[in-house]
């Protein structure tokens, strides 16, 4: 019998809301009974008249700042002209401006419903929010232009292909995308900041807190797997491989409430490079300026400057590709 994607048993009736198949279960009491519950915390559910931030507003805050970060690379249709660039931007910006603001004020109105605080021009503080966040997109511009050149010194495989830098390079996104949360981050801005790194995590494999503290010409190669705490110090020119852990030593149970605002995570000075795999954990822990940490090195204490630390090279085993490697050859 041939497959067929439309199940011509299934039957849906708007009216009533009911969902069955023939000789199927009966879902109605089970869809009452998750309907009707109420946690005695307001963790599983969001039913209000009130708007609350999505995440697909955030993907678009990323998508719409990415045209005016980088113009010319991400817009739908190319300008071709300088013209048609201001044109473009100054059009990106009054729909950046207008969606941002309107998803700041929900994500504060959000936090007084659930916090049951009082709510005071939550309007004009999404306005305002949103206007000091576009202001901060000329430095924003500077910064990740040092980290696309940092991304073209420290890769060969780069060339001389700034273009490809931009458009292909996870590294150079996940960061771009922190650098903008950062600033909803430490304007105090809820959950957006937060949605939009956690969006660049999954599309990378790249997790960077936006609140962390990154400097100038920052550059991770490859990528996937690197994590990067909350209140992490980073100084200028440093490089990061994939699989490196900046993370906080292992925290009590109630650690999420008892902990919040002290820092957790290290500190890694200026021109600091960090190979793959390395683990380096807890708020006294400082890298100084100029030192390399290699693979798979894990750190828990400081280092001074100039310093550089390996893990001994472990023995190896070589056998010859004509040695029997897996014990007798089986003969049939």
């Amino acid at each position: 019998m041939a497959y067929s994607p439309i199940d011509t048993n299934c039957e849906y009736e708007v009216a009533d809301f009911k969902f069955r198949t023939e000789d199927g279960p009966n879902l109605d009491d089970l869809t009452e009974k998750l309907s009707s519950m109420r946690p005695d915390f307001q963790a599983f559910e969001y039913v209000t008249s009130i708007p609350r931030p999505t995440f697909q507003a955030a993907r678009q805050i990323i998508r719409l700042s990415q045209q005016i970060l980088f113009p010319g690379f991400f817009e739908p249709q190319q300008p071709t002209t300088d013209l048609g660039v201001k044109f473009t931007i100054g059009q990106v910006l009054n729909r950046l401006y207008s969606l941002l603001s309107t998803q700041i004020c929900a994500s504060i109105r959000h936090d007084h419903i659930r916090y049951d605080s009082p709510c005071s021009n939550c309007h004009d503080q999404g306005r305002q929010l949103a206007m000091d966040f576009l202001n901060q997109l000329p430095e924003l511009r500077q910064l990740l232009a040092s980290d696309v050149l940092a991304a073209k010194e420290g890769d060969p495989a780069a060339g001389n292909h700034l273009d490809q830098i931009i458009l292909a390079y996870p590294g150079v996104y996940a960061t771009m995308v922190y650098r903008l949360a950062h600033e909803l981050w430490i304007r105090k801005v809820p959950f957006i900041p937060r949605i939009m790194t956690e969006y660049a995590h999954s599309h990378t494999g790249i997790d960077i807190h936006p609140g962390a503290t990154i400097g100038q010409s920052f550059f991770i190669d490859h990528g996937t797997g690197v994590v990067i705490g909350e209140t992490t110090l980073i100084g200028n020119r440093v490089r990061l491989y994939q699989g490196v852990t900046l993370g906080a030593l292992s925290l009590p149970r109630n650690a999420g409430v008892t902990l919040q605002g002290f820092k957790r995570h290290p500190t890694i000075e200026d021109d600091v490079i960090v190979y793959s795999g390395a683990t380096i954990l807890g708020g006294q822990t400082v890298i100084g300026a100029r030192s390399v940490v290699g693979g798979n090195v894990w750190l828990t204490e400081s280092i001074p400057a100039d310093t550089k630390i390996f893990i001994k090279k472990p023995e190896l085993v070589i056998i010859n590709s004509s040695e029997p490697q897996y014990g007798p050859a089986h003969n049939p």
